[in-house]
């Protein structure tokens, strides 16, 4: 069974390493800003008893204040596991940088999020439409869609 790694925890390394990047921590979650996303994702697959090799999902959510994103982190090597949150709250321009670079998963997951959500993923490698042809207006998922 996949260990929940405590929040708080990883929030102190991750403030250590990126001051002011963590907006919130709750359990096994941690809410860190848009812009340092990339960044700290590449920490936690980076750094030594932390090394999360696998992302298991990626899922986006409108609050209409904000749109979310979602990211599921596990570790192989150490059984543990650890959700990462981002917001972009520029719902005009909903942008977060790709962490296709740091796992080849997020590719058609983050491609998804953009066609239903409206997330732009900045240095995705192919950011286009997934389920919706080309051409469509709007992004259906959007609680103010229609």
């Amino acid at each position: 069974m996949t260990i929940d790694l405590d929040g708080k925890y990883v929030a102190q390394q991750i403030s250590e390493r990126f001051p002011g990047a963590v907006e919130e921590v709750s359990g096994n979650t941690i809410v860190v800003k848009g812009d340092s996303l990339y960044s700290i994702a590449q920490f936690l697959k980076d750094t030594k008893n932390l090394e999360f090799d696998f992302l298991n999902t990626v899922v986006g959510t409108d609050y209409l204040s904000y749109i979310e994103v979602v990211y599921f982190l596990e570790s192989f090597k150490h059984n543990h596991k650890l959700i990462l949150k981002a917001r972009a709250y520029d719902r005009d321009n909903a942008t977060l940088p790709s962490l296709v670079g740091l796992w080849r998963g997020a590719d058609l997951q983050e491609r998804e999020i953009y066609d239903l959500l409206g997330v732009t993923f900045t240095g995705h490698p192919k950011m286009k439409r997934i389920v919706m042809w080309e051409g469509f207006e709007g992004h259906p998922l959007r609680r103010d869609y229609l």
